[in-house]
């Protein structure tokens, strides 16, 4: 295969492999394809809830066809036994003459040893096609690896001054109902959904997926330090329905957290610091649960806190064309800045209009 073919044939691994974003936490998204004579004869993802691996499925459509192809993966395959076989030991037993792989996986389970079997095995083993793109996918899934947290994106909606309601509380609607449709595919592109206390008591929210055809929902996580939220509203009421987990401190109610057990919600306490829940804490406990992928839709003061703890790796910023003025209520609570240098910087990473709004990526470095 040439470089170029190998390019190519990654890139549809990777393609598939965005399929399971959302859907196979704590397992990363994997996509895998099997070229032989020239065309593809198999090809597959990691399904829901990370079983069966993405090179199962592809070895399983091959069939015969594996021998002697050529396996793209999007991270190196696995070589510990889990609930299933290594996958690098199914690619040997099928009789695939090569594996390319975008990227080795850091977790010490495999850390190259999924390569490192396929070689003594006779395979030839290419590594490190389109490892820029693997590693932009994979962010959640090696941040949890790495530091045992999620990835955290940030949404915001604002004006083009930064603000997210009215001075008397009024903000639906400031963007478009295309900049809100694409909110819930971005929601199903998680593992999460997480926003604070008082998003939960100002709006109700569901915090669900809607209007995409399928039924797939995402966590809806809260932080409540003290669980004083409502069991009866919309979390509550559908918490057997879709998973809700409450995050909160250690003077939380006896009462309020019988109360929310009985919906169903799971219940984690964290530390908390300086008389508010740790944000350090609540994502390595989500981490520890988990969660690789966490969308986070405020509200102000817990977005500023992520912020200010340099706990968020992509801010999504939808802006809307209006003007609110200084009276109206900020996108962010206080950060309690002393100086422009330790302002919290991102670095762009694209711009897209949707409607009459715009949605632009903010990385961090």
């Amino acid at each position: 295969m040439s470089a170029e073919e190998d390019r190519r044939h990654m890139a549809h691994a990777l393609g598939l492999a965005r399929r399971g974003l959302g859907r196979v936490w704590p397992n990363p998204a994997v996509g895998c394809v099997l070229v032989g004579g020239g065309r593809v004869v198999g090809r597959g993802f990691t399904q829901p809830g990370g079983r069966p691996h993405a090179e199962t499925v592809a070895l399983a459509a091959a069939g015969q066809a594996a021998r002697g192809a050529t396996a793209y993966v999007t991270l190196e395959p696995c070589a510990h036994h889990g609930r299933t076989p290594p996958c690098a030991e199914a690619l040997v037993a099928a009789g695939v003459a090569r594996v390319v792989t975008a990227m080795e996986d850091p977790d010490p389970r495999v850390s190259g040893r999924g390569h490192a079997m396929l070689r003594a095995a006779g395979i030839v083993v290419a590594e490190g096609v389109l490892a820029e793109e693997a590693r932009a996918l994979q962010r959640g899934f090696l941040r949890r690896v790495t530091e045992g947290r999620p990835m955290v994106t940030l949404k915001l909606a604002a004006s083009l001054d930064g603000r997210i309601a009215t001075a008397s509380g009024e903000s639906r609607w400031i963007t478009g109902p295309g900049a809100r449709a694409r909110v819930h595919a971005m929601r199903a592109d998680h593992d999460a959904v997480m926003v604070g206390a008082g998003t939960v008591r100002a709006d109700d929210p569901m915090l669900t997926v809607r209007g995409l055809g399928f039924a797939h929902q995402p966590v809806r996580v809260v932080a409540a330090r003290g669980l004083d939220l409502d069991p009866g509203g919309n979390l509550g009421r559908s918490a057997r329905e879709v998973p809700v987990w409450l995050v909160h401190g250690h003077a939380a109610p006896a009462g309020a957290r019988a109360a929310w057990a009985a919906t169903g919600a799971r219940l984690i306490e964290v530390a908390e610091a300086s008389g508010a829940l740790d944000p350090g804490a609540i994502l390595a406990a989500l981490g520890a649960a988990g969660l690789t992928r966490v969308f986070c839709e405020g509200g102000g003061q817990f977005a500023a806190a992520l912020l200010a703890a340099g706990l968020v790796d992509e801010i999504a910023l939808f802006t809307a064309g209006v003007a609110l003025g200084a009276d109206a209520r900020p996108a962010l609570g206080a950060l309690g800045l002393g100086a422009l240098a330790a302002a919290p910087r991102f670095r762009l990473g694209g711009v897209e209009q949707i409607g009459a709004d715009t949605l632009s990526f903010w990385w961090r470095d």
